[in-house]
């Protein structure tokens, strides 16, 4: 399996039965593949859709159903349309019980940036500020490395996309808990060392006594 769908499958054990969930675009939006309809979940996208499905299977994308990156999504029985004052209302309100969003980097604080690098253009960030700070839950997937540099540094460089600390960072390496006391290395990727991921992570991490792979059912 590749890195991304190593992600999607270890958030997807994050989320619990009846969960009003928001998924960012891109590699959080794989997660709702590997979660089962029985647990009754509703994905949220800030554009304004409760009860997003799956990629629909090519030739039956409806360009009027689409995720808050313009994403082809599907519908599942009960989702419903909602405007952006509804949508964001749900969010700034308290009601997500969880949302999953890439990042660009997380540091030893447990902040993310994920929505500007400076001097590129961007159309905005979206809903990220709004989620970051409304989500019951947070829980970043992204690769740990971008071109050979550590996406988990002591400090973010990058713009701050809340001041709040995220929950939870599920990387291709490893499963870490960003604490008051620092960074907790909880799990570790298939076939993955504890040595790997020292030398992929630049900032410092508390490395218990036992730190188990990732179980991927």
């Amino acid at each position: 399996m590749d890195a991304k769908e190593l992600i999607a499958r270890r958030v997807a054990q994050e989320i619990r039965p009846g969960m009003l969930v928001n998924l960012g675009i891109g590699l959080p939006s794989m997660v709702a593949t590997y979660v089962p309809a029985s647990l009754g979940v509703f994905f949220q996208a800030e554009n304004g859709v409760i009860g997003l499905g799956a990629r629909p299977p090519e030739g039956m994308e409806d360009r009027h159903l689409t995720d808050a990156g313009g994403g082809f999504v599907s519908a599942v029985p009960g989702a419903a349309s909602i405007d952006s004052a509804m949508s964001f209302g749900l969010i700034r309100g308290g009601h997500l019980g969880m949302t999953v969003l890439g990042g660009l980097q997380v540091d030893e604080a447990g902040h993310l940036a994920n929505w500007k690098v400076p001097g590129k253009m961007v159309p905005g960030m979206g809903g990220a500020m709004d989620l970051v700070t409304g989500a019951a839950r947070v829980v970043v997937a992204m690769q740990h490395a971008a071109r050979g540099a550590s996406k988990i540094v002591p400090r973010c460089t990058l713009p701050l996309t809340a001041l709040r600390r995220v929950d939870l960072v599920v990387t291709d390496l490893a499963v870490i808990e960003p604490t008051g006391v620092g960074l907790i290395l909880r799990e570790r990727a298939p076939g993955v060392s504890l040595e790997d991921i020292r030398a992929a992570t630049e900032a410092a991490l508390v490395i218990p006594a036992d730190v188990p792979e990732m179980t991927l059912d």
